[in-house]
């Protein structure tokens, strides 16, 4: 079969709003947020607090669904279990609900992500916002886009180079284990003085997306999983954002952090300074 950038993209794309048109509908008819768990059927992962629903369910198999029927030799990793080898040289990642603990509260902030890699490489990524009917899209070299117009990261909010950081919004997330937690915790303790305020989305994908677009100056996160950031990461590359961990290599699942580029290097700076990649 062959492969095809825009026809990836354009299938990623199609089938990110798909399920995730299809996540809200279902999300309506059990009337999430309204009593949690009251209708809806919440089940835990690897702990009390990592949930997954029947919603999260209904978005993988209508990914799956149409992954298997317009390229069934493309191998599939999915989050929720949806795990398929593959004999092409395509793979694909989805997250079918990133911030599932949102959708069961009824917090309009959660998203459908699904990249394709070639060859172990992403070169597309789509990431959906059901609640406000927004899709990010990026591929490799061309740049990203919201709703179809192109994006970029921010430009410097600080007219004094030394006030970058001291200017910088930033978004984070947090673990499920209490462990892991607390040790984030005690980074924000040393890291909050020093920029102008922590956002917490709830959602790595749309964390991602927001960089790209410049809603936030940067986002940090220790210990995601592959298909948290597999798009968003492209689609805040492809927006001018810089990518990498703390201690100069690329930044995945042990650490990420991306930012704007007057924003990098003295954030990551501030995160190595807290420890932020060895704590738990």
């Amino acid at each position: 079969m062959n492969i095809d950038q825009d026809d990836l993209l354009e299938l990623a794309c199609r089938l990110a709003i798909r399920a995730g048109d299809a996540a809200q509908t279902r999300r309506e008819e059990l009337g999430i947020g309204l009593v949690v768990g009251d209708t809806l059927v919440v089940e835990t992962k690897s702990t009390s607090i990592d949930l997954v629903t029947e919603v999260d369910r209904v978005a993988e198999a209508t990914i799956v669904g149409g992954l298997a029927d317009a390229r069934p030799d493309d191998g599939v990793l999915g989050e929720e279990g949806a795990s398929v080898a593959g004999t092409s040289r395509v793979r694909w990642i989805i997250d079918p609900i990133d911030g599932t603990t949102n959708l069961v509260y009824g917090i309009p902030s959660y998203s459908v992500s699904i990249a394709a890699e070639v060859d172990g490489a992403v070169i597309v990524g789509a990431v959906y916002d059901p609640a406000g009917e927004v899709l990010f899209a990026a591929a490799a070299g061309r740049g990203a886009t919201r709703n179809g117009e192109p994006v970029a990261c921010t430009s410097p909010r600080a007219t004094d180079p030394t006030a970058h950081l001291a200017q910088a919004l930033v978004a984070t997330g947090f673990g499920f284990s209490a462990n892991r937690r607390r040790g984030q915790a005690e980074v924000l303790v040393t890291l909050l003085p020093q920029i102008r305020d922590i956002r917490r989305f709830g959602s790595a994908a749309l964390d991602l997306c927001s960089v790209a677009c410049g809603r936030v100056d940067g986002y940090y996160e220790k210990g995601l999983n592959y298909w948290d950031y597999a798009a968003g990461r492209l689609i805040a590359s492809e927006a001018g954002a810089v990518l990498g961990d703390l201690r100069g290599g690329p930044g995945d699942s042990t650490f990420l952090l991306a930012a704007a580029p007057h924003v990098f290097e003295p954030l990551r700076s501030a995160l190595r300074s807290a420890d932020a990649d060895e704590r738990p």
